[in-house]
């Protein structure tokens, strides 16, 4: 149940993030960028042909490969029920979503869209699948720093340290 329940979620992701690039080539592409809040954050339309911060810029084909291959595994785990914990499942989820839609880019458009940009910081421009691929990762990072706290605190505490 909770892995049918993933899949909707993941698809509904997908849309959410195709339908917002339809939406910023439509209106974004033509003005370029758009101040949200001055000198903090601005919608700048970008076509990415790399990866984050532009790494790879130019191999689509290898970026799509690889994330075809992340989204394939990730899928497998799912739908075997190799994830048991909610968490990560939830986890998961976002991370299948997010890479889905940049992968519907790259195969589609030769690039992904970008178009979310923080001014206060040198950062690179993302989009809405961007983040779904960061905080589902950020989340497993935080999820295994707890489970190896805990596990060294079970080991001092049964005196195996």
């Amino acid at each position: 149940m909770a892995q049918a329940v993933a899949l909707i979620i993941i698809a509904a992701l997908t849309v959410a993030d195709q339908l917002l690039k339809l939406l910023v080539e439509l209106r974004l592409k033509p003005v370029g960028t758009v101040d949200v809040i001055a000198n903090i954050f601005q919608l700048r339309y970008v076509e990415n042909t790399g990866a984050a911060f532009s790494l790879f810029s130019g191999k689509t084909y290898l970026l799509a490969s690889f994330t075809a291959v992340i989204i394939a595994v990730g899928i497998y785990c799912l739908v075997t029920k190799r994830i048991k914990s909610k968490y990560l499942l939830f986890c998961a989820t976002l991370i299948i979503a997010g890479g889905i839609g940049n992968l519907i880019d790259r195969v589609f458009r030769g690039y992904v869209i970008d178009y979310l940009e923080f001014l206060f910081v040198d950062f690179a421009v993302f989009n809405f699948a961007d983040c779904l691929v960061t905080v589902g990762a950020v989340l497993i990072i935080g999820y295994l720093i707890w489970d190896i706290i805990r596990d060294a605190k079970r080991k001092k505490e049964s005196g195996r340290e």
